[in-house]
């Protein structure tokens, strides 16, 4: 059981100094402690950092710690990495905000890398597929999961009911981009705020709190420390330039000297545009990266998306990790001159510094702000609105995956100007439909855990080879 230190004294970690009320060597240690600890997705790695974060080192009060994280919530990427940057910039400067915000990534990003390097030499082998058939069918009841939880929490009326089943038919039927789907979505929110305001505000700002802060940052304030809040324009200047050369001029460098028909361009170019549009997490993007992956680029199969996901929810760090897992196959499929695994090594770089590299920019350049945000109905029926929409994002993720789970073929039919996939139905597999509702029954009717789930079906995938080949 975590021992929690009494508000009536301060914990041991704490420094003199109000400018930094926490060491900056003790946040080290606290920040990679999480990084290495956070699986479980979004939700598991928040509550993580609120236990360590709020409770056990009390570095921030509630108000303060729920107040980062609908800012983080407005924004696109990984929330949960982003509240750790806000938090590690909020402790520790800019330099803080580096260190809590890479080290979230960090370790995940090294497994996945050398997860995809082994999927990548190794998939041909019959023991690995096995495996993979299972996991596969685990995902499905994770996404299922992960649908369900975002809809109880984001439909609340018929309007948002509304608002998700457009976005359902936009993206399955039409083929809508997901950036245009999240445009209209955010100005439906933002119009409705004048029209229907109460129906479309689902998510809202913290109230004022009316307790003392008597955590590490509430006692600095008073002291009158932490003068990097306060907005600064030269600040926000010098963030946006660093910020915007280090995400964009690689990518200048890979056109003038690759071109734009290069993996390597390609994947840039591709991950920046998703590191500006996931509003909603990894599940809500994840149908429209594995569109363009396998149709448009070429990248990978469709089932290979799947088994990403599933070393994905396997890995400490951000479930967007999967893009790192999409650039690795696209570049080692398409190696040019070089070696096919250092190949796949630089698109997984590549992936993962166009990913995060603009979650930095948000928070540094928000983060100061982050007080003129509170109370914008406007802002605040967007972001309700945008989240409606991701409810029907992920319900085409999880429909695309059932169908490439459950069928061995998937065709499509013309309906006029609707394309619609549809199951060449003889070609059902129907271990993997009974391992999939058995993972759905054993997360949603007896609460197991992921990551035995996902065991579970692994060692039941393998069984079946073993006996059947």
């Amino acid at each position: 059981m975590t021992e929690t230190v009494s508000p009536a004294r301060a914990p041991s970690d704490a420094s003199a100094d109000p400018e930094t009320p926490v060491p900056f060597g003790a946040a080290f240690r606290v920040w990679l402690r999480i990084g290495l600890l956070s699986f479980g997705g979004p939700a598991g790695q928040i509550a993580l950092m609120h236990r360590i974060i709020v409770d056990e080192k009390q570095w921030l009060s509630e108000a303060r710690y729920l107040h980062a994280l609908n800012y983080c919530m407005l924004l696109p990427g990984p929330e949960a990495q982003q509240l750790a940057t806000y938090t590690g910039w909020l402790l520790n400067r800019t330099l803080g905000g580096i260190v809590a915000g890479g080290l979230f990534v960090l370790p995940g990003a090294l497994v996945m890398l050398a997860l995809s390097a082994l999927y990548a030499g190794f998939s041909e082998f019959g023991v690995v597929n096995a495996l993979f058939y299972g996991i596969k069918a685990a995902v499905l009841a994770v996404v299922l999961e992960a649908l369900i939880r975002i809809s109880k929490r984001a439909l609340k009326n018929g309007l948002m009911y509304a608002i998700a089943a457009g976005a359902f038919v936009a993206i399955f039927a039409f083929d809508v981009p997901f950036p245009a789907i999240i445009a209209v979505a955010a100005l439906i929110g933002m119009a409705g705020a004048r029209i229907a305001a109460g129906k479309l505000v689902v998510i809202k700002g913290p109230e004022a709190a009316t307790d003392v802060d008597d955590s590490l940052t509430g006692r600095a304030l008073m002291a009158g420390g932490l003068s990097h809040t306060k907005p600064s324009a030269r600040f926000a200047a010098g963030a946006l330039v660093v910020c915007l050369t280090l995400w964009l001029g690689p990518i200048a460098v890979l056109f003038a000297t690759l071109g734009p028909q290069n993996v390597f361009t390609q994947e840039a170019v591709f991950f920046s545009k998703m590191a500006v549009v996931t509003f909603g997490g990894a599940y809500a993007v994840l149908a429209y990266v594995a569109q363009q992956a396998v149709e448009i680029y070429g990248w990978m199969a469709p089932g290979q998306m799947l088994d990403g996901l599933g070393l994905a929810e396997t890995t400490p760090g951000p479930l967007i990790l999967v893009t790192q897992f999409v650039g690795f196959l696209g570049a080692y499929r398409n190696p040019g001159a070089l070696d096919p695994m250092t190949a796949g090594a630089l698109g997984a770089l590549v992936t993962t510094w166009t990913t995060f590299l603009p979650c930095f920019l948000w928070i540094f350049l928000g983060a100061p702000y982050v007080e003129a945000l509170r109370g914008r109905a406007a802002l605040n029926a967007a972001l309700s609105a945008i989240t409606a929409a991701v409810v029907g994002v992920i319900l085409n993720l999880s429909v695309w995956f059932a169908l490439h789970v459950v069928f061995d073929r998937v065709g499509g039919v013309n309906v006029g100007v609707i394309k619609i996939a549809v199951p060449v139905w003889h070609t059902v597999d129907w271990f993997a439909c009974a391992l999939s509702l058995g993972a759905a029954l054993a997360m949603l009717r007896f609460h197991v855990g992921m990551i035995p789930t996902l065991a579970a079906c692994a060692a039941l995938g393998l069984g079946r080879w073993y006996v059947f080949g």
